[in-house]
């Protein structure tokens, strides 16, 4: 491997690990025979209970606004569809790469001549534990007692941010996991209401 292979990933390297333990990971899924066009109205069956119910109250608006701009009114009476929310949490380690992928150390230059090549020595790693939160919102027919469409969201928590921070990310987590709903043929263009890019 060349030195400037090596300084190339040295440099990816610093700053992929990192990223990988605080971006945001949305999936989604749901039943192919639903006909989500029938479902107008929701109400919540389980919604988070966690140690901030502030947070808590936060998710509850951040889908229901989600929910609204879709044109699902709600109906705590009798709803088409049941909102199942779960929080859950784990720690995981991040990687952090302090240094350069240059150090001091014996090359292989011109005979005769040392030079300068990749010596892990002087590279540092720290290791810290963050917290890792997923979220899971749960869409059940009310007619069929049948979950139809789900999504998650796993991303960092950070327990000190501000209010306002918290919940600036709470509504991009929410309004990323519902970027796909409702559910349509591929090459169909669904209009949603209060829109734009979020």
């Amino acid at each position: 491997m060349t030195t400037s292979l090596r300084t190339l990933f040295g440099v990816l390297l610093g700053g992929l690990l990192p990223a990988l333990a605080t971006a945001q990971s949305v999936t989604y899924d749901y039943r192919p025979t639903q006909d989500f066009s029938r479902l107008k109205t929701y109400t919540f069956k389980d919604v988070p209970k966690s140690d901030n119910p502030f947070v808590d109250a936060r998710i509850t608006a951040a889908i229901a606004a989600q929910l609204a701009a879709r044109g699902l009114t709600r109906d705590d009476v009798d709803p088409d569809v049941y909102v199942n929310v779960r929080q859950t949490f784990d720690t995981q380690p991040r990687y952090t790469i302090y240094g350069s992928p240059w150090g001091y150390g014996y090359g292989w230059g011109y005979p005769g001549f040392y030079g300068y090549d990749w010596n892990p020595w002087y590279t540092t790693v720290e290791v810290k534990d963050i917290t890792v939160g997923t979220l899971t919102v749960d869409l059940e027919d009310a007619a069929s007692d049948q979950v139809v469409w789900r999504g998650i969201s796993v991303k960092r928590v950070h327990q000190m941010s501000k209010p306002s921070h918290v919940e600036k990310r709470i509504n991009r987590r929410v309004s990323k996991m519902f970027e796909k709903y409702p559910p349509t043929a591929k090459g169909t263009v669904v209009a949603i209401r209060g829109g734009g890019p979020w």
